[in-house]
């Protein structure tokens, strides 16, 4: 497990819900990608409602017939970490916002997982 204490960048990419990378979601290509470039974590946040450049409303308001709703992709990681992983992204994302901020980790611990209870791709079995 990566230690990670004290000064880091967010890094917050929002994109659609529908966009794809080779037919399958951007958004679980992204988290691939940033687990096996060995950074900290990556976490994927599907919102309800939200606009971007194109200025037109998503929503998943029950009488709306919009999709490909808002989802956010966020990684925390050291500065020269996260930096190293910005060509992926432009690689990846033609549409959406990227933005990087500094924040502090007061924390980061995970769960030790006895060796029989992770499988290699790091996925814990039940």
């Amino acid at each position: 497990m990566t230690s990670l204490t004290g000064r880091a960048l967010r890094l917050t990419v929002y994109i659609g819900e529908d966009d794809t990378w080779h037919h399958k979601p951007l958004y679980s290509e992204i988290v691939h990608r940033a687990h096996a470039a060995g950074l900290a974590g990556a976490s994927v946040f599907r919102g309800v409602e939200g606009f971007g450049a194109s200025s037109r409303i998503h929503t998943s308001r029950l009488l709306s017939l919009s999709e490909d709703l808002p989802v956010a992709i966020v990684v925390v990681d050291t500065e020269e970490r996260i930096r190293a992983f910005l060509p992926h992204l432009d690689e990846l994302v033609d549409e959406g916002l990227v933005t990087l901020e500094e924040c502090e980790v007061v924390r980061y611990t995970g769960r030790t997982a006895h060796p029989d209870e992770t499988d290699p791709e790091g996925k814990r079995s039940l």
